[in-house]
């Protein structure tokens, strides 16, 4: 069989999608090999959240026919489905890939000769097929896509074009994709998703992710499980409650700020203002004190003043988070941010980013401080490179693990943390009960 060679640009989305993809090719029997290595298929699955992002595609494209000027070189993802004919103009291009195609890629490397452009229009109606990760390299937790598309149109992002509008996947199919993933031992499911929060808005009859958390809940199906992004609004008295009781969901979310001023926010579109997100936060953490909240936010943002800035890194520094994922932005032509005045100039947009990137340092370390000396449930995931073995806690903590050689990837253990650093954590197995689920 040929090698393929698969590389991912972007979000977790697109990384999870295209482990599924190496997954499917995998299991009819393609050899998988790096990008970096030579062979007959390259797949590119590229990001198109700034002009940036297509340049990096671009050059990817060019550097994978270098390597093998016979390869059969195939683009897909975002970039390919907002503009999908300046990639299939480019020479060293043989297909272009709609996002909606990518379940397909099997029967597409299987065509003599396929349509060059095979992207579907993103506002089709009808249900989404998700795609399942089954053997992700942990072999420990399994990733489940139930949603994707965004209605939301912030003025800086592609998404909604390049994803179309929210769409889910059944709410019966969802129940048994992580049935299946639990009767297979995996101790963990991931629920995945453009916008999580959205899910089961589009269904008939009308459902919401509260419903489907609830339901697997209530029938304990898997040990684990954790949630991908949630939007403020949508993180409701309810689902606090329903956080605080559940034994199953991890006390782990992720929360775009973006910026914690609201002129700011005005400007990008986003439905809430700084004060609704600080009481949102301080709700959740009063609720779940062991919390771990991952934020998201964008630096230098058109317009964002000093002051602006000075207005988010205060909210930053007073609310209870573990870690900031930071963005400096970027335009992206077809979005309305991309011309708006007042571009923030390099090097100060530069130190604004480092400035945030030292404070989410900070967050993290004291996070992981906190449990120094406490017992958490650790899965383990894999032997690390020192000799010990890496274990997530429920709370999203990497444990490097002393003491669990005679337990596998896959069990769970009670593991004392003994050190902290901004990275991850050291600790100790005390006691443990080896799981009677085979995950290899």
């Amino acid at each position: 069989m040929p090698r393929v060679a698969i590389t991912t640009l972007g979000c977790k989305i697109n990384q999870f999608e295209s482990a599924a993809m190496h997954e499917l090719l995998g299991g009819e029997g393609y050899e998988l090999v790096p990008f970096h290595q030579e062979a007959e298929v390259y797949v590119i699955n590229s990001c198109s959240v700034t002009a940036r992002s297509d340049a990096e595609t671009r050059k990817l494209v060019r550097r994978a026919r270098r390597r093998n000027p016979t390869a059969r070189i195939i683009v897909t993802g975002c970039y390919a489905q907002v503009d999908p004919q300046t990639l299939a103009a480019m020479p060293e291009v043989d297909l272009v890939v709609g996002n909606g195609e990518k379940k397909g890629i099997v029967e597409i490397l299987a065509l003599v000769d396929p349509q060059r452009v095979q992207v579907a229009p993103t506002d089709r109606d009808g249900e989404i097929v998700a795609l399942r990760l089954e053997s992700h390299a942990e072999h420990t937790r399994a990733f489940l896509q139930i949603q994707t598309g965004c209605d939301a149109l912030c003025s800086y992002c592609i998404v909604p074009y390049a994803r179309g509008r929210s769409r889910s996947v059944p709410f019966h199919e969802t129940l048994e994709g992580v049935r299946t993933f639990a009767r297979k031992g995996f101790r963990e499911v991931v629920l995945t998703g453009i916008h999580l929060g959205s899910f089961g808005q589009d269904l008939s009859p009308r459902k919401t992710l509260l419903e489907l958390l609830e339901s697997i809940d209530s029938q304990a199906i898997v040990p684990r499980l954790r949630l991908g992004s949630l939007e403020p609004g949508e993180i409701t008295d309810e689902l606090i409650a329903f956080l605080a009781r559940s034994t199953m969901v991890c006390p782990h979310l992720h929360i775009p700020l973006q910026s914690g001023d609201d002129s700011v926010l005005a400007r990008m579109k986003r439905r809430y203002s700084a004060e609704f997100f600080r009481e949102r936060i301080m709700r959740l953490t009063g609720a779940l004190p062991d919390l771990f909240i991952g934020v998201d936010v964008i630096a230098g943002f058109p317009g964002e003043s000093d002051a602006d800035f000075g207005r988010t890194l205060r909210l930053l520094q007073d609310l209870p988070v573990a870690a900031l994922h930071v963005f400096p932005f970027s335009p992206r032509p077809g979005t309305p941010a991309a011309d708006l005045p007042g571009r923030v100039p390099g090097d100060l947009l530069k130190e604004r980013v480092r400035i945030l990137l030292e404070l989410s340092r900070e967050k993290r370390e004291a996070f992981h401080r906190r449990f120094v000396g406490r017992e958490l449930e650790t899965l383990l995931l894999h032997p690390r490179e020192d000799g010990a073995l890496e274990g997530l806690t429920r709370n999203y903590i990497p444990v490097s693990v002393e003491g669990g050689d005679s337990y596998a990837a896959g069990n769970t253990l009670s593991v004392r943390i003994e050190r902290a650093g901004p990275e991850r954590c050291h600790g100790r197995v005390t006691t443990g009960e080896e799981s009677t689920h085979a995950v290899f």
